[in-house]
């Protein structure tokens, strides 16, 4: 599309009844990003109230017309994506402006490919439209969904505001609380949440069943505030809460002392798995165990299938369905089925564990099975993680069917590291439901449950090690390519693992060239890796002041985490030494300190050890300018490529976990990010 045009969903796809929005960027550096809002606007061109505001602090709506997905990688950047349930959104509602900020200074013209594409409810693209105009804008209007009668249509505006997000919410009607750090009574008070949001008719959006389903979580966000009354109303008038700009977290409750007289008591668990003994029966009870937590955890259960287009409703879950086909009726491991406006959405369940890989030909008879019965997805979920531009399972989809059905795939490590974010940083309303997702977690995690996530690194790992170290791997070499996918799928579920650990997000960052098909970059990448023996890969950690870089080397067999922290702007160089020795008194002796000068390879380095009582060792000899210093810590790496303690993912794992929390942890922010939410609006 072009800026200005427009175009009717309906003439695009006859599966328009829910879509999804995605805005993309990506940046040069790898660190570049942004946040993104939707505004809801009635025929006056206003928000009807604050709560029509959603951005990170109100990212759902109640009515489940309107969802703020996860951020999404891609491969030079991030993808974050909208879920909007057309068949939900009020009558009164006459368009949808879908926008988004950056702050502290940042603008759009910084970022590249900015686009915005739109996807049916089978996940089909169905537009897009490219920004290359942004310039120094802080906040950009990327298109908007509007009505024509019956009909909902989409309009590229790409439209920017110099003025940020700030201006851009005043300029619909909504009033921003720009002092997001000020004292708040009712944010201080787990009871003191704001009213629910109400419908056009009174009740709750949703419906008294809803509302009394999924309560204000205890420790929750305060961003949603009331609605605005009508000036005729009569009686006290309870001043109205604004959107509150800054991001809080739930803290994590402590657990009471144990009653028990020594370690070797054991709590008795809601979800046992002492007893598996099987393949068959692990998949059995982690899809029922999974499947039931989801009911009777709202959130959670939307967490997990918001992102395949479900709406939001009343959803039940069923295992062991028989379902015909053919001669032989088929047993899907689990069926999800959701109810919104009389309207019903279903996905079947495909579950695999342990190393266990997922059949080409019972995923295609599910698909077939779900395009007959007009069902909307499969969903895959096993321990294998999906890549981008690779799908785990090759299925025909038969297009000539009016019907299309979305194949989905979701990982075990996706499904605990939500579970954690929900409930260390976010809350699910109640003490029973914190209990059943802990359950769940401690299911998920217990060795005998099948269901750890990416565990091997495949037939390819050892052959591949044994060819670097002799050198005889030679490129183009087929093994080498499957030992850089096995990585891959090792960082992203390093990055879910590490993510769910900090409440925050952490995502790979790819520094290919814009454009490039996911299958080259990863020849060329196996490529590297036949000829220097090494693998790498680098972590975008929210409010981090660098990259996260893991590197292997298969000659040396070391593993390297290492981040790279600019200069400051002002000050001596002695000062900055001395300040970063302070600010790692806690770090591990071995650390490695590396100087990066300009001009040059590499300045002054050493351990942390010999550096303290003498910071001055670390500036470079004749003035040389100083553009940063490279921390860096190294252990060996596992030789196995299974899930052993002496496993080479287990390494990989341990050394992120002990490189953040023992040298990360001890830097400060970058300014644009410590300033703070507040400062986003104002910016």
């Amino acid at each position: 599309m072009t800026k200005g045009s427009n175009t009717a969903l309906s003439a695009l796809s006859e599966n328009t009844g829910s879509v999804i929005v995605s805005l993309g960027w990506s940046s040069p550096a790898g660190d570049g990003d942004a946040d993104v809002s939707v505004l809801l606007l009635g025929p006056d061109g206003k928000v009807r109230s604050d709560t029509d505001f959603y951005f990170y602090n109100n990212p759902v709506a109640t009515d489940g017309s309107v969802q703020l997905l996860d951020k999404t990688p891609t491969e030079d950047g991030n993808e974050d994506r909208i879920g909007f349930d057309l068949t939900a959104v009020p009558p009164e509602v006459d368009r949808m402006v879908v926008a988004a900020s950056r702050y502290d200074g940042a603008h759009f013209g910084e970022l590249e490919d900015l686009r915005v594409t739109l996807s049916d409810a089978v996940g089909d693209a169905l537009l897009r439209f490219p920004i290359r105009d942004a310039g120094t804008v802080s906040a950009i209007i990327f298109g908007e969904l509007y009505r024509r009668g019956e009909d909902w249509k989409f309009r590229a505006v790409g439209q920017g505001y110099d003025s940020g997000l700030a201006g851009l919410a005043t300029d619909f009607g909504v009033d921003i609380d720009d002092d997001a750090e000020a004292a708040d009574p009712a944010g201080d008070d787990p009871e003191g949440s704001a009213p629910p949001e109400q419908s056009g008719t009174g009740e709750p959006a949703g419906g008294p069943a809803e509302a009394i389903a999924e309560p204000n979580p205890v420790g929750s966000l305060d961003a949603v505030p009331a609605p605005r009354r009508s000036t005729d109303e009569t009686g006290p008038r309870r001043p109205a809460a604004r959107p509150r700009t800054a991001k809080k977290k739930a803290l994590p409750s402590t657990p009471p002392k144990t009653l028990a007289e020594n370690d070797s008591w054991k709590p008795a668990r809601l979800f046992p798995v002492s007893a598996l003994k099987s393949d068959r029966d692990r998949e059995m009870r982690a899809t029922s165990v999974l499947l039931s937590v989801m009911t009777q955890v709202p959130r959670f259960g939307r967490r997990l299938t918001a992102a395949f287009g479900a709406p939001s409703g009343r959803m039940e879950t069923f295992t062991e369905v028989s379902l015909p086909h053919g001669d032989t009726p088929r047993r899907p491991d689990g069926v999800i089925r959701i109810e919104r406006a009389g309207k019903l959405w279903t996905a079947l369940v495909e579950t695999k564990t342990n190393g266990n890989p997922l059949k080409s030909d019972q995923v295609q008879a599910y698909m077939d099975i779900a395009a007959r019965r007009g069902y909307e997805a499969v969903i895959t979920l096993s321990n294998d993680v999906a890549l981008e531009g690779s799908p785990l399972v090759d299925v025909k989809i038969d297009r000539r069917r009016k019907h299309q059905v979305a194949l989905w795939h979701l990982s075990w490590a996706e499904v605990a590291h939500q579970a954690q974010l929900l409930i260390r940083h976010e809350g699910v309303g109640n003490a029973a439901r914190t209990f059943l997702l802990q359950e769940l977690l401690h299911y998920l995690q217990h060795e005998n449950s099948g269901c750890h996530g990416f565990q091997n690194m495949g037939s390819a790992w050892v052959p591949v090690r044994n060819g670097i170290s002799d050198e005889t791997l030679c490129q183009g070499d087929p093994r080498a390519l499957e030992v850089v996918e096995s990585w891959e799928r090792l960082v992203r579920q390093v990055c879910l693992r590490l993510g769910g650990e900090l409440g925050q997000k952490v995502l790979p960052a790819q520094r290919g060239r814009r454009g490039t098909d996911p299958g080259t970059r990863r020849v060329q990448l196996a490529d590297r890796l036949c000829v220097e023996g090494r693998l790498q890969a680098e972590l975008r950690v929210e409010q981090a002041p660098g990259l996260l870089t893991i590197g292997a080397d298969l000659r040396t067999g070391k593993l390297r985490t290492s981040i790279e922290v600019p200069a400051p702007e002002q000050g001596y160089p002695l000062t900055w030494a001395k300040r970063l020795v302070r600010k790692l008194a806690e770090a591990p002796a071995d650390l490695h300190v590396e100087t990066l000068v300009e001009g040059e390879t590499g300045g002054p380095r050493g351990t942390l050890e010999r550096l303290r009582p003498e910071p001055a060792d670390m500036l470079p000899k004749g003035g040389t300018a100083i553009t940063g210093f490279r921390l860096s810590l190294f252990k060996n790496m596992g030789n196995s490529r299974g899930n052993a303690e002496s496993s080479f993912i287990r390494s990989v794992d341990d050394a992120v976990h002990r490189f953040y929390t023992s040298v990360m942890v001890h830097l400060d922010a970058p300014a644009a990010r410590r300033t703070g939410a507040k400062e986003r609006v104002r910016a």
